[in-house]
């Protein structure tokens, strides 16, 4: 006997009752979807801000962070769109999973540790973007395409439509209250709770209507309390939306109860408790140029980058000016580091802005921008930049340059900065401070009097004008 009825084909057979979409009302479901995409894209950020103290803030470090993240997020959307039942349940276990992994997975302890204790760094890199940041965008990837099965449109397009724009709705809030709001004021460690716990929060609603949501509570209540204890109990560096700081006591001969200023896990700035204090090797020899070299006296020096500010500590001599992208910075280094008020004028804001903007001159520039160890942020070391310092001197005026660059200066990266520098400023001098490391702090100094210089031409047996060129010189 046919299946088919006057034309008209059987109806299909029930779904299951565990298949049977949930009747929700459509407020509740384009939350789950904003706080889905609130709480992924948050992810993402933090996860950025976690890789710069361990390896820096550099575009080789963030577009594969991104990369990575949006193809587990894709991969998230192609499974969310294979699920054919018990929609609720699989969101809940998603947000479940996703809210623990964001909440102990990026706190600042457990990031270092990871970086701190796997080596080598590449390695820690990659487990951390396999173990934690694939994870979370995978989970919580599949929530657009599960929920759209529940929501009440007639049309499949309108039903995608109008989740795709609650998701993106909550990634750029999330974005920009997080970056602009949370991180700044609140910092980094209470970026992850809220993410972990917009999460939380509608866990307990996801559900069968049979069982009340203070049955599925004390899960999720157990994954707040971890995270809580992860960012709040834990020993915590003192965090900010641009760096991380510790001050730690450190062991250095000719020195009187030293400490370190550590700024994105480096050392940055050195003091002691002798009278007069002790400075790092650098700073020191940075004040010997400027006060006995060159003897500025009643002048006006910029320095950019912030660190612990001891170039002006105690110096009478001169105004000073400093310029540093971390508004927090200031406060950080006279409470936790120097332990009085530094010397000086502060300007919060991007080195090369400040540069390009000011209507200033300055006697003294001093270039001291690293956002970790080696890592000087990419626009800051360009042909561009080092025009703008240029222009912000007065026409006597000296560049000088902190770098840290390996000894002999025969890497690709020491070789073409210092081109670079040269391009703009001319011939520099160039003192390298530690021979016997394997990196160096490497000054650069540079007189806004001179300029870019003919190419050199090697001297040859065939045709060799030294005798000539001294001539000239003198």
């Amino acid at each position: 006997m046919s299946d088919v009825v006057n034309g008209i084909p059987p109806a299909p057979p029930p779904l299951p009752s565990s298949a049977t979409p949930a009747a929700l009302p459509g407020l509740l479901l384009f939350g789950m979807v904003f706080v889905e995409g609130f709480a992924s894209l948050g992810a993402e950020i933090i996860a950025l801000r976690r890789l710069v103290p361990h390896l820096g803030s550099a575009i080789t470090v963030t577009a594969p962070t991104i990369g990575f993240f949006l193809l587990a997020l894709a991969l998230g959307y192609q499974a969310g769109g294979k699920v054919e039942r018990n929609f609720l349940a699989r969101v809940r276990l998603n947000f479940l999973v996703a809210a623990a992994l964001t909440g102990i997975g990026l706190a600042g302890p457990v990031v270092d540790a990871l970086f701190e204790h796997v080596r080598p760094l590449p390695l820690a890199y990659l487990l951390f973007i396999a173990g934690v940041v694939c994870p979370i965008a995978w989970l919580l990837g599949q929530t657009v395409p599960v929920l759209t099965n529940l929501l009440r449109h007639e049309r499949a397009g309108a039903r995608s439509g109008a989740a795709l724009y609650w998701s993106t709705l909550g990634s750029f809030l999330g974005s920009l209250s997080l970056s602009l709001g949370v991180m700044q004021w609140l910092g980094v460690s209470a970026a992850v709770l809220m993410c972990a716990g917009v999460l939380l929060v509608l866990v307990p609603f996801l559900g069968d209507k049979d069982h009340h949501a203070l049955r599925r509570l004390p899960l999720p209540a157990l994954v707040a309390l971890v995270a809580l204890g992860c960012n709040v109990i834990l020993p915590q560096q003192i965090e900010t939306a641009y760096a991380t700081y510790r001050v730690d006591p450190v062991t250095v001969p000719g020195t009187k109860d030293a400490r370190v200023f550590r700024s994105n896990n480096s050392a940055s700035s050195l003091i002691d408790a002798s009278e007069p204090p002790r400075y790092g090797h650098y700073i020191e020899r940075l004040r010997a140029i400027l006060l006995d070299e060159m003897n500025l006296r009643g002048r006006r020096i910029l320095v950019l980058g912030g660190g612990g500010f001891t170039l002006s500590h105690r110096e009478m001599s001169n105004d000073y000016v400093y310029v540093d992208i971390d508004p927090a910075i200031r406060e950080i280094a006279e409470r936790e580091f120097l332990r009085e008020r530094i010397r000086g004028r502060f300007v919060a804001t991007d080195a090369r802005r400040f540069v390009a903007d000011t209507t200033e001159r300055f006697d003294a520039i001093v270039v001291d921008v690293y956002s970790a160890l080696t890592s000087i942020p990419a626009h800051l070391v360009t042909r561009e930049f080092w025009r703008g310092t240029r222009t912000a001197l007065a026409p006597d005026g000296v560049m000088l340059a902190n770098l840290i660059l390996d000894p002999r200066l025969a890497t690709p990266y020491a070789r073409n900065l210092l081109a670079t520098i040269q391009s703009v400023y001319g011939q520099c001098e160039i003192e390298v401070l530690f021979h016997d490391l394997p990196e160096s702090n490497v000054l650069v100094r540079c007189s806004a009097g001179t300029g870019p210089v003919a190419p050199a031409t090697p001297y040859s047996d065939e045709r060799n004008r030294a005798d000539l060129d001294i001539l000239r010189g003198r």
